[in-house]
């Protein structure tokens, strides 16, 4: 059984002079990553005339860049706030899969559980930016389950990291690794206090009784056949949800509305979103998903996890590209932002209740 999570009160309301000493605790902690690495090609330019032979913009490239994607990305954000990480993963036996397993090496993260598949090749998504703008992506992939013998590998390398860890992330992205068996060979470590996912709908089964999932609203309707376009909706899904997977909290990110918890054991509650210009999302889930679980493996109150990664997200999405947030960003962002936790609908409550508060804002 995983060290039990701490609750606090239902709403949380505070000065902000908790989050440096939370983002301090939270350096050094050991969290292992599994889930679907890819490799993010950017190819940076301007656009001057449209193409004679169809009428598509010309983007003149004046750079090229690569970055970690997927669960990669999930790793990147441990990295950047001072977390020690284990990576789990499939990649392709191609030149995309050893930039992959190159950049995660040079966030000094552990790679043993990367398994090489000649079979499939590396997830590799190429975006061309123009202007701050992205023009178009092209993805190169293949989202068939990956073979008995790889995933007895990387399920072998989650035995060994029994008491070695603080905390799991599961970042499920479709493209094949995730499965039951995966999962429940992490859920089985014994000393592990926090296990969270980040999970595609196709895919919810396999996270159960896992302590918190970190859908966004469009994920829950597709997973629960109901629609999230009203408070009355929204929550009807997440408490779906809650008795379907067993999960303890079922965190929804709903964009510019921010991200609502809903659990059964507390009233829920939502944290508007601080973010104060966006410029690009990509990626931002894989920052909440990163700060929440950090926080909850130092054993932070489930507001303050969420207040924290609420702020975490802010910062993300005012830089071009997927991107991280680390703990000094985080403080100087804090510093000009309350995040004021509002209680939100049950499913409990009536119909008409969500009607009063005039639906999904």
């Amino acid at each position: 059984m995983r060290g039990a999570l701490k609750a606090a009160p239902a709403a949380y309301h505070g000065d902000g002079a908790w989050l440096p000493a939370l983002l301090k605790k939270m350096r050094g902690r050991r969290i292992a990553v599994v889930g679907d690495l890819m490799l993010d090609e950017w190819l940076w330019g301007a656009v001057r005339r449209i193409s004679p032979e169809a009428p598509v913009p010309v983007v003149e490239v004046s750079a090229h860049s690569y970055t970690l994607g997927g669960a990669g990305n999930v790793a990147n954000n441990l990295a950047a706030l001072g977390a020690e990480v284990s990576i789990i993963g499939a990649i392709g036996d191609d030149d995309s899969g050893a930039m992959v397993l190159d950049l995660c090496r040079r966030l000094g993260a552990a790679t043993q559980g990367i398994v090489p598949i000649r079979s499939r090749p590396t997830t590799r998504k190429t975006r061309i930016v123009a202007h701050g703008q992205q023009v178009v992506r092209a993805d190169r992939e293949c989202t068939d389950p990956i073979d008995d013998r790889s995933r007895s590998v990387m399920m072998r390398a989650a035995a060994k990291l029994e008491g070695k860890i603080d905390g799991i992330i599961v970042s499920d992205y479709g493209k094949g690794l995730i499965s039951v068996p995966l999962v429940e060979a992490f859920r089985a470590l014994r000393r592990t206090a926090v296990i969270t996912g980040d999970p595609k709908p196709q895919n919810i089964d396999a996270f159960a009784d896992v302590d918190c999932i970190a859908p966004n609203a469009a994920e829950v309707e597709i997973a629960t056949g109901i629609s999230v376009k009203t408070d009355s909706g929204m929550a009807q899904a997440a408490s779906s949800l809650l008795r379907r997977t067993g999960c303890r909290y079922v965190l929804v990110t709903r964009g510019e509305h921010g991200m609502t918890l809903f659990s059964d054991r507390q009233v829920p509650f939502t944290a508007p979103s601080v973010a104060r210009q966006v410029y690009d999302v990509s990626g931002a889930g894989d920052t909440v998903i990163s700060t929440l679980t950090l926080a909850l493996a130092v054993g932070a109150p489930i507001e303050r996890a969420v207040a924290l990664a609420t702020v975490a997200a802010g910062v993300v999405v005012e830089k071009l590209g997927t991107a991280t947030a680390s703990a000094q960003e985080i403080e100087r962002f804090a510093g000009g932002v309350i995040v004021d936790l509002k209680p939100a609908p049950s499913a409990a409550d009536k119909p008409r209740a969500a009607k009063r508060r005039g639906g999904a804002r």
